[in-house]
């Protein structure tokens, strides 16, 4: 893929980028709803999930595994939502919520889950600042690489 879908781009790639493969892009959430909160976004040019193709299909399982190890190690998540929504970004994405019962600290600031133990508050947005989700960022592709 030449060139990033509209999806991709709302979410800051590249540089909220973890991981890629050739259907999909693995990127940090801007809005950390909780800590670690990702999307995974499909890289194909479908707005259904049952579009997406047999190889796309294929290559989430092995990244749906490594997603959850990581966020396992990064912060030990309590539970793991994920939610394909796509109501406003038509591209097929989910966005992946790890669930904490108690805060979470990470780079000097703690993080609660406000929606615990119910529905996760999606547009709970605490702000982080452009270092902050940077090394966020940097923080998940390590453990992303100690995962693999």
């Amino acid at each position: 893929m030449a060139t990033p879908n509209a999806t991709m781009t709302k979410f800051g790639y590249p540089a909220s980028a973890i991981a890629q493969t050739p259907s999909w892009s693995v990127q940090v959430r801007p809005a950390q709803a909780t800590l670690g909160a990702l999307v995974l976004v499909c890289k194909e040019p479908v707005t259904a999930y049952s579009a997406i193709s047999a190889p796309a299909h294929a290559d989430m399982k092995p990244l749906v595994e490594r997603i959850e190890r990581c966020l396992k190690k990064a912060f030990d998540y309590d539970k793991i939502n994920w939610l394909m929504l796509m109501m406003v970004d038509p591209d097929v994405h989910f966005h992946v919520l790890p669930r904490y019962a108690a805060p979470r600290s990470f780079g000097g600031l703690t993080f609660t889950d406000p929606g615990w133990p119910a529905a996760p508050n999606i547009g709970f947005n605490p702000p982080l600042g452009a270092t902050t989700l940077a090394d966020l960022t940097a923080h998940l592709k390590r453990v992303w690489d100690e995962v693999a």
